[in-house]
This record gives structure tokens, sequence and C-alpha cells, in this order.
């Protein structure tokens, strides 16, 4: 099999990792790729947003599947664009990728199907936003209504945040296009966590759960980001919770989808909040998560490749999907000043000072040099990792952007897959990186 992976984050290395432990999936392709993805697959320079350069690229390298990693090119249609002319892809459509596309649709939809949801409202006019806000008890959330790269969110403890969370979302447009609405919100209290499930439009199967970190610094202060790490599984998540949250959330999103011509194909993420009144969704996403699906797969025993192809086949009621007993936690290491402006082009070194079985997935990251690449040599390790990823990555490896790696270990509880993670990202430097000190903390705690 070859798989060409959409995308260049951290989570699109995990991935990567993940279909490359299937001994049948003989070539990976990634466009466009980074550092990390260099090592192990074969970067393509090739725009995700490109949709005919990646047709063509689909079919110069006889790609048998393609896995969609990012919203962008879900939400504009690549899925549709690749499956019209016969390509396996692994995502939903263009309609059905709404559901994160438009807040303000996503909002529409639970209301109408009951589905538990926070009371908001969404506003194609600013001053009628501003008029909304005045009448509403603190705090209160703001949110673009497209794509804002996970930033578009504000919980705002005053009505002056809130008025100048609208002003820059539609007034000054921050976000682009994604702010041309934006949807107001009560604030819910409780405990937040990412719920995962894969549906094949009729059957939805529950994933796993996680716990994210979307503030840039310890204790939950300064701006959101797109996650700064997670952990899972959450101890708070019982069976019981999980069985409610499908039954209340997941499933009656797919069949709603379904019921509105738009049948959901791929991952379905909820952002949750268990509140008193129980479980009710902050947003979804149309694509796994990142940080989240950097703790996600490795704990997942069911094949990647299988489970996507499950998915687009229609046979996803016939495909066991299991995943470990072990904990794992990630944490994703910065550069200074993100997730506003970033120098990039800094070294980076220590990649060959971690222990064995700490991994590190690379989102923004470039190799200087081109490394000695051959499938031989990388599988050559045990379980198919890189007998010689150290040596290769060693001094070869500079930043290219905000988050720039995320460190991941695994282990039988959350306090050793912590302890590991924190003793070994202390080991990698690059001038100005940081991270938080307190993912998983509360777990440890508990």
């Amino acid at each position: 099999m070859r798989v060409l992976v959409i995308g260049s984050g951290a989570r699109e290395h995990t991935i990567v990792w993940k279909l490359l432990l299937n001994p049948e999936v003989r070539d990976v392709f990634v466009a466009p790729g980074n550092g990390g993805t260099h090592l192990i697959a074969r970067n393509l320079d090739q725009p995700q947003t490109d949709f005919w350069g990646i047709a063509q690229a689909v079919r110069e390298h006889r790609v048998d599947l393609v896995i969609v990693g990012p919203e962008g090119p879900l939400v504009g249609g690549l899925v549709d664009f690749l499956a019209g002319g016969g390509v396996p892809v692994f995502g939903p459509t263009q309609a059905a990728a709404r559901i994160e596309g438009s807040k303000g649709f996503a909002k529409d939809l639970m209301q109408r199907y009951g589905i538990p949801c926070a009371r908001s409202q969404t506003f194609d006019w600013a001053v009628a936003a501003h008029v909304f806000v005045d009448r509403l008890a603190e705090p209160i959330v703001v949110k673009a209504d497209g794509l804002a790269a996970g930033k578009g969110v504000t919980v705002a403890f005053s009505r002056e945040e809130a008025h100048q969370a609208i002003a820059d979302i539609m007034e000054r447009r921050v976000f682009g296009d994604a702010g041309e609405r934006v949807v107001i919100e009560e604030y819910l209290e409780g405990q937040e966590y990412s719920f995962f499930a894969v549906s094949d439009g009729e059957t939805v199967v529950p994933l796993t759960a996680a716990r994210d970190y979307k503030r840039a610094f310890d204790g939950d202060q300064g701006p959101n980001t797109g996650g700064m790490g997670s952990y899972g599984p959450p101890a708070f998540i019982s069976s019981q919770l999980a069985d409610l949250t499908m039954r209340t959330v997941m499933e009656p999103t797919i069949r709603a989808l379904a019921r509105e011509g738009s049948p959901y194909r791929g991952v379905l993420y909820a952002g949750m909040m268990l509140t008193r009144d129980g479980p009710k969704v902050l947003e979804f996403n149309c694509r796994f998560g990142d940080p989240e699906t950097q703790v996600v797969l490795p704990r997942m025993q069911t094949d990647l490749a299988e489970l996507a192809l499950a998915c687009v086949d229609g046979r996803l009621s016939r495909l066991p999907v299991t995943f470990s007993d072990e904990a794992c936690v990630g944490v994703v290491l910065a550069s200074a000043g993100y997730p506003e402006q970033v120098a990039t082009g800094l070294p980076i070194t220590g990649l060959d000072r971690l222990d064995e079985g700490v991994r590190v997935f690379h989102a923004a990251t470039r190799v200087r040099r081109s490394a000695p690449w051959t499938r031989t040599s990388w599988l050559a390790g045990t379980d198919r990792e890189p007998s010689n990823l150290d040596e290769l990555l060693s001094g070869q490896v500079e930043t290219a952007g905000g988050r720039v790696l995320t460190v991941v270990s695994t282990g039988p509880t959350v306090a050793v897959a912590r302890r590991r993670v924190y003793e070994n990202i202390a080991r990698i430097r690059f001038e100005g990186a940081f991270y938080r000190t307190d993912i998983a903390a509360e777990a440890e705690e508990s």
C-alpha cells in the first residue's frame, strides 16, 4: 500500500509514524511534511492548498489511500475533489466538514437535533452582536465563525473584553474571512475534554478521550494557542461518561448530518465540557486534533491504515477498534513569542539525547541539509523504529515556526509518562524555546 498524508504538523508526523508500523504499507508520502516526516517518509514539495497538484502526485506515485490531516483542505473540499476522481480519501466531504468550518452551522445543527451545547446566537452584523453582549451576564464566550487555527475564541470576563473581541473579529478582521460572522454563547463551567470517534457514514465507533491545554503559559494563563500539550486518557472519563458522550453527542451528530444529506466519513472530534447538567459540546472539529493525536495514536492498537480504509469502504462495523491501557502524555516545545511573531531557522540540539521509547513528533521544523535516508536503515530498528534516527537528527534540524515539537511518552500511569516527558524535554534546546510545566499535573495529583 502507498499512502499520501496531507499536512505539515506534529499530527501528520504522528499519522505517518503510525502508518509505517504496518508492514503492508510500502511507502508514505507527505505533502508538504516537515523535518520529522522527511526522516521517515517522502516529503513532496506540494502545498496542501493545490488540489490539482495533489491529484497529480496521487497519479504519479500510484497512491492507494489519502489521509487529510488539517481542517483547511477538508473545509475547502479536497475530499470531494479527489474522491470525484476515484481516489480513496479518509476525511469528510466539504458539506460534512462544515461542522468545523462554520461554528454557526454546527450550533444550528445541534439546536435543531437536540444535541447538548451552550446557548448561543450567531451574528453577521457587528452592531447587533455588540447590542446582544450588553444584555448578557459575564463571562461571555465570543467565537469567530470560521477557521482561525484554534485561536478565534475569547472567553471574556467583562463586557468590555467581549466588545473588544467582536471588534477584532468582525471589524478589524484579525482572523480574515473567518470573522464574517461571530458566535456569542454562554460560558460553561466544568471539566473539559476532547472526545474522538470515527464513522463510515453509518456506523460510529468511539476512539478515546484526551485533555488539551490551549493557553500558552502555566496555570492556563496567556493567549489561546493551537495547543500546548495533552494527555490521555483523563482519569475522570469513566466508561459510563464515554457511553453517554457517544449516545447524546457523537451518534446523534452523525445521524443529523446524514439526514441533512451530508454523511460523515472520517474522524469526528468533539470538544466537550462536563457540566453539572452533563456533557455539553463546546465545538466540533472534522479531523484528528493537534496535540491530541500525539497522545491518541500511540495508544491505539488497531492499524491506522485499516481503520481509514474501513471508513472509506463502509465496513467500519466489522473492524475491532482497541486501545492499550497505558497512559500517554505529550508536551509542546514552542518558539519564543508564540502564538505571535516568532524567529525561525534556529538550530535544534538534544534530539540525540532522549531516552529509549520517548518520541518526538515534529511540527514547525525543517532539515538544513539532506539526511541520508534509506527505508532499509529506517526499518532496521526495534518495532520498526529508525535505528539511525539519533544520528540523522543530531545538528541537522532547525525551527520553522511557532509550535516546533511535541515530546511524547507512554507509561503505566500518567505520573510515569509525565515524568519521562519532562525529564527528556529539558534536554532539547533552541534559542527562546519554552513549554508549559503543568501538562497533566492535575491527573498526577489525583
